[in-house]
């Protein structure tokens, strides 16, 4: 069984997130009360860009297996939920993922940046790194937008739901 490991969420466009019981998520914006949440773009760099674009980053997921294996802890790396029990980098953009009441759509991966190499020295080549073909590999979570808010909860299940027909691998967003 997938479930959610943790919850997290910032008000303040810092780093890392702060561990909380639950986290409250709006349709079409995102985490009640952080930083991200908003119709139209918040990653600071994509604003600069052009502050008109949809926001596609309005949850962070990550795997708690692959922090465990870096020894990060939950909410260190800026996610707003921590799951277990599941590949989420195998998942496929427009997969649906159902916590309690909620739903979440996944839009694409997380691009980690160098930034991560604040919170420890070197971290980021343990979250982007190149195949042997020279893709490169990103391992610093999901995105995703609310289609249906509520609360959720540390300990929910999570339930995925697999887009029908043919389905596209998730790209940076």
């Amino acid at each position: 069984m997938s479930t959610v490991r943790s919850v997290h969420r910032s008000q303040i466009h810092g780093f890392s997130k702060e561990s909380t019981d639950s986290i409250t998520l709006i349709t079409g914006l995102g985490v009640e009360g952080d930083a991200h949440c908003g119709a139209l773009v918040k990653h600071r760099s994509r604003f600069a860009a052009d502050p008109s674009q949809p926001n596609l980053r309005q949850v962070h997921l990550m795997m708690g297996e692959t922090l465990d294996g870096e020894n990060v802890p939950d909410g260190a790396l800026g996610e707003n939920i921590t799951t277990y029990g599941i590949d989420l980098h195998a998942l496929p953009t427009g997969t649906l993922i159902s916590i309690s009441d909620t739903v979440i759509e996944l839009t694409g991966l997380r691009n980690p940046c160098a930034q991560i190499n604040t919170y420890r020295d070197g971290l980021l080549a343990a979250f982007r790194s190149e195949s042997p073909t020279g893709e490169t590999i990103r391992r610093a979570g999901i995105m995703a937008i609310v289609i249906n808010g509520g609360v959720i909860h540390t300990g929910d299940e999570i339930r995925i739901e697999i887009p029908q027909g043919r389905t596209e691998p998730l790209r940076p967003v």
